[in-house]
């Protein structure tokens, strides 16, 4: 039985990757930090599944910077195939706690790095970065793998820097590492803090009369928002290749924030309105004027990277992979998902 270890199995996208693996016959390991409270919502369901077999979903408790106990847990697991998923990944909150970021985001894939040149060679690893890392693309639109990195927060830095340490340990030592440079990709799963989670939270409890007013910042940002389960299915694809390579993961498609709430309303039957600019922008619904979103200018980021929209095309040539949820259709499966 082919054996795989997921740090951040806890997160939106170790818990996709978790099912995925459990599927396929693997038997999962992940690295839970330990807390006073346990976060293990998203993961629970599979702890109690009937149909996962004994001993073949096992969470071990550590911290990623804690070096001694994780080379240690590694050479004790000895793993077929390492996703790296884990670390601080809200880019707002990196402007606030950016040692947090780095160390997690950086210094942790160094001392994993490190760790697996011990390991058997064929151990392979994926490493979990992010679109962010081209922050100011210079005119270069869609972005892919060989679009120049020019990151524009704590957050996109860190993640340069893993991404870098992943090519040198591939060319300097063999080791088998691939990266992911996924772009945003949203699920039911999401945090709460982040602002595609807010918007289908808040516009299921106003349909529901629980809930007066959203409060959001950029309206006009905008992303390339996929779906995290289809993109797990590509991080997975990627270890299963002949030869290790990094991969864009996207949609090719870009939204605003304003057209991710639009159909969020739509999808609870509350037409809306947007009206004004800037930090006077609201939505009102036109059948009483109330307004349900408001700008706030708290929620504004000191530097926002501007529009970013992958170039998938590589992976699908190399890999088949093709995200297929995008968009309303992605609001609206958030926000039927927060209906029950």
């Amino acid at each position: 039985m082919k054996k795989a270890f997921i740090t951040g199995i806890t997160g939106q996208d170790g818990s996709y990757l978790a099912e995925l693996l459990l599927a396929k016959g693997y038997a999962v390991h992940g690295l839970v930090r330990r807390a006073s409270a346990y976060n293990r919502s998203r993961i629970d369901h599979l702890r109690t599944d009937e149909n996962v077999g004994s001993g073949r979903l096992v969470l071990h408790y550590g911290e990623l910077n804690d070096v001694t106990s994780f080379h240690r847990l590694l050479h004790k697991i000895e793993p077929a195939e390492i996703y790296h998923l884990a670390g601080q990944s809200h880019v707002g909150l990196s402007f606030e706690l950016p040692e947090v970021t780095c160390l997690e985001n950086g210094m942790a894939t160094l001392h994993l790095l490190e760790s697996m040149r011990e390991l058997d060679t064929s151990t392979r690893l994926y490493l979990a970065q992010s679109s962010e890392i081209f922050g100011a693309p210079e005119g270069e639109d869609p972005q892919d793998e060989t679009t120049p990195v020019a990151p524009r927060n704590p957050y996109g830095c860190a993640k340069v820097f893993s991404m870098q340490l992943g090519k040198v340990y591939r060319e300097s030592h063999g080791l088998f590492v691939c990266n992911g440079i996924a772009f945003n990709h949203e699920s039911p799963r999401r945090g709460e803090n982040f602002v595609t989670r807010k918007i289908s939270m808040g516009a299921a409890r106003i349909a529901a009369g629980d809930e007066a007013v959203i409060e959001l910042g950029n309206l006009d940002g905008r992303r390339d928002w996929g779906y995290a389960p289809e993109y797990v299915e590509a991080m997975w694809r990627m270890l299963q290749q002949d030869r290790a390579d990094d991969f864009v993961l996207a949609t090719g498609r870009t939204h605003t924030v304003r057209e991710f709430a639009a159909a969020a309303f739509a999808a609870v039957g509350v037409p809306v309105d947007f009206q004004g600019q800037g930090v006077e922008e609201v939505a009102r619904r036109r059948d009483n004027g109330a307004i349900v979103l408001r700008v706030s200018p708290r929620y504004f980021r000191p530097v926002d990277a501007v529009s970013l929209r992958g170039n998938p095309a590589k992976a699908k040539a190399e890999l088949g992979w093709k995200a297929q949820t995008q968009g309303a259709d992605l609001a609206a499966l958030m926000v039927e998902a927060e209906r029950g």
